[in-house]
């Protein structure tokens, strides 16, 4: 089966899961300190708001699941070009933070002036956390470039603010037991998220099964047939490695027919959401080695025309 459930995790567990890791991390590496200080300073607002939505008012999401199903079997996933209100509101708060403990963290400067620019209403909230939910980057570049504002700190922030929301929407839409949404899960056999359409951060390997874990919403899932999670190709230039023999617990598969990569992980347990970004920081040396050989992660697929902000 395609999909893989979760463990349940509480917001007490996530933190705990995260705050070991992030030990186990600085005793590898003592000069990732002020990573994982910012690491924290945005997850754990992230945690908040997850624990908030899943456990205070879930959200409702009119997609009648044959109607999902319909869209997963034309490779559309289930959350793209969908009318979706977002809960702004509830959601502002935790996008300020985040804009303010980027600036404490490295930030500085161009982080405050986000900031300032969605508190004084210059940059609206609910316009940067849609573009983020429908995975619009263009759409943020273009607003961020006309007020001056660093695209990739508005990006950033956006999308950290919204993952919550599109996690809980995630579990509302699998709550939904028809057999024709499970089937056309079943069937998914594309390397972008079947919920958000986002790409995978990496591939977990947990009892000798890749489980795929998408970048935004950490949905897991399996692709049954080998090859590149992105284009698909099995041939000659299609590589796992180990880079580091001494560590054959992390690999890099790399394609040089589309120049992308992905990690792959050895773990005892999936990660709860949003705890795959801890994965992704403590692996950040192969990505750096990997883009070195001229690979890089593709762009966002779009399923929509892009609007402005």
């Amino acid at each position: 089966m395609p999909y893989v459930a979760l463990p349940a995790a509480t917001r007490a567990d996530r933190l705990a899961i995260a705050q070991s890791r992030w030990n186990a991390i600085l005793q590898a590496r003592p000069d990732l300190l002020p990573a994982v200080a910012l690491q924290r300073s945005l997850l754990e607002p992230v945690i908040d708001l997850t624990e908030a939505l899943l456990h205070g008012r879930v959200p409702r999401l009119s997609l009648p699941a044959r109607y999902v199903a319909a869209k997963l079997d034309k490779r559309i996933p289930a959350l793209a070009a969908e009318p979706i209100p977002m809960p702004t509101a509830a959601l502002k708060p935790t996008l300020l933070q985040l804009c303010q403990s980027l600036a404490d963290g490295g930030g500085g400067e161009p982080a405050r002036r986000i900031h300032a620019a969605l508190d004084a209403g210059t940059l609206e909230a609910g316009a940067v956390l849609n573009a983020a939910l429908c995975r619009d980057q263009k759409a943020i570049k273009i607003g961020s470039v006309h007020r001056d504002l660093q695209s990739e700190l508005v990006w950033l922030v956006a999308e950290l603010a919204v993952s919550p929301f599109v996690y809980a929407l995630q579990q509302v839409l699998l709550a939904q037991a028809d057999p024709a949404l499970g089937a056309a899960l079943d069937r998914w056999k594309q390397g972008y998220c079947p919920v958000c359409g986002s790409w995978p951060a990496l591939v977990e390997s947990l009892a000798d099964r890749s489980i795929v874990r998408c970048s935004f919403c950490a949905l897991a899932w399996t692709l049954d047939d080998p090859g590149c999670v992105y284009c698909g190709d099995i041939g000659p230039t299609f590589i796992t490695a180990a880079p580091d023999p001494a560590r054959p617990d992390r690999r890099l598969e790399t394609c040089g027919r589309c120049r992308s990569y992905v990690k792959t992980v050895d773990v005892d347990e999936l990660s709860p959401f949003p705890l795959i970004a801890i994965t992704d920081l403590e692996t950040m040396d192969l990505d750096m080695r990997t883009m070195k050989q001229g690979f890089q992660r593709p762009a966002m697929k779009m399923f929509a025309a892009s609007k402005s902000i």
